[in-house]
């Protein structure tokens, strides 16, 4: 029941083909694609100033 066939595949590509159109779904797909990487981009940065503080305590109790 929680797997989907390809037949269930290709009627929800129908739907959303019918809903958004031809020209719309590239557009969605460039929009998701750059959220995604601005996402990485982000939690990159986030883990990089944590990385520092680790370092700098580690020194400090030297």
């Amino acid at each position: 029941m929680g797997r989907f066939g390809v037949t269930e595949i290709l009627v929800i590509l129908a739907v959303v083909l019918l809903l958004f159109g031809g020209k719309k779904i590239p557009e969605l797909m460039k929009g998701l694609g750059s959220g995604i990487k601005e996402f990485k981009n982000a939690a990159k940065d986030d883990q990089k100033p944590a990385d520092k503080k680790e370092e700098k305590s580690e020194e400090e109790t030297k």
